[in-house]
């Protein structure tokens, strides 16, 4: 099992951890959020956390997500960072939903890189991204001169990635608002063929006409379909999990058992350093390549 950390960011920090929360730092203006497997002590006091915290995301009673965020006056609602490589530009909300996302998620830059430096070398990619949020993988292909499709439930969000594209000075990605399984399911009875396939499935989730996502009971299914839609000799994969149930052991045996070309494989945990060179483990990844 391998660490994966990102090596690029230069706007982004986790300042501190702990007491289920993290504070972080995006561009010019810092978050305080929850964040459940920050299980240990803040390495910070509180009044450190108050005096730093421009936007602070309070939980309602008797939820796990969702709640209200909480703004200081210099902080605005909405405002941009970038990531280092050929001028991703990413938009960041408080105000898009009543959940504690941003919009960004530094901890997959890890996999933006795997995607721009495994597509670049090939002729004319194709990629599909499936569950792809605000986009930044998405245009991260796209960047490396990928035909790119990007597929989410949710249109506002797939406005705010239209965003992020011409933010960063590319164009003509392909927009699906549809549900990813359907989606994928009709791709294959099309015979349609992908160089890179990448996922971020949540663990649960609704489809624009109410079509239900249970990860645990669908994430077999659909990668079984997946495995239909990839080149069989120019190949990019990558699978993200968000999910406390889920291991890398899991994603190992999952993705070794609906993808023959995966003798590459590589699986583990993301994680972000604080300042206190403590690991907050971030996600589960999966993703293996044709060239290694």
């Amino acid at each position: 099992m391998q660490l994966l950390t990102p090596a690029h960011w230069r706007e982004y920090e986790l300042i501190d951890s702990g007491n289920f929360e993290k504070l972080e730092r995006f561009g010019a203006y810092i978050t305080a959020r929850p964040e459940p497997q920050a299980i240990w002590d803040k390495g910070l006091p509180d009044t450190e956390w108050k005096r730093l915290a421009q936007a602070v995301f309070v939980k309602e009673k008797n939820s796990t997500e969702k709640g209200q965020w909480q703004l200081t006056k210099d902080m605005p609602e909405k405002w941009w960072m970038s990531y280092q490589h050929d001028g991703l530009r990413l938009q960041l909300k408080c105000s898009l939903t009543s959940f504690k996302h941003v919009g960004v998620f530094p901890e997959q830059a890890a996999n933006w890189d795997f995607i721009y430096e495994k597509l670049k070398p090939l002729p004319q990619p194709t990629a599909l991204n499936l569950f792809a949020y605000t986009g930044a993988a998405s245009v991260a292909a796209r960047q490396a001169g990928a035909d790119v499709t990007h597929v989410d439930s949710i249109k506002p969000v797939v406005t705010w990635a239209r965003e992020n594209m011409e933010a960063s000075g590319n164009d003509n990605i392909r927009w699906m608002v549809e549900d990813a399984f359907k989606y994928v399911q009709r791709e294959v009875r099309r015979g349609k063929k992908y160089n890179c396939l990448i996922l971020d499935p949540p663990a649960y989730g609704r489809g624009p006409a109410g079509e239900k996502w249970i990860l645990e009971e669908q994430l077999n299914d659909l990668l079984k379909s997946c495995a239909q839609l990839l080149d069989e000799q120019h190949f990019v994969f990558v699978l993200n999990l968000y999910s406390l149930g889920f291991s890398a052991l899991m994603a190992e045996n999952i993705v070794k058992s609906c993808f023959p070309q995966s003798t590459s494989l590589t699986c583990g945990e993301l994680y972000l350093p604080d300042r206190s060179g403590r690991r907050l483990p971030l996600g589960i990844f999966a993703r293996f390549s044709s060239s290694g």
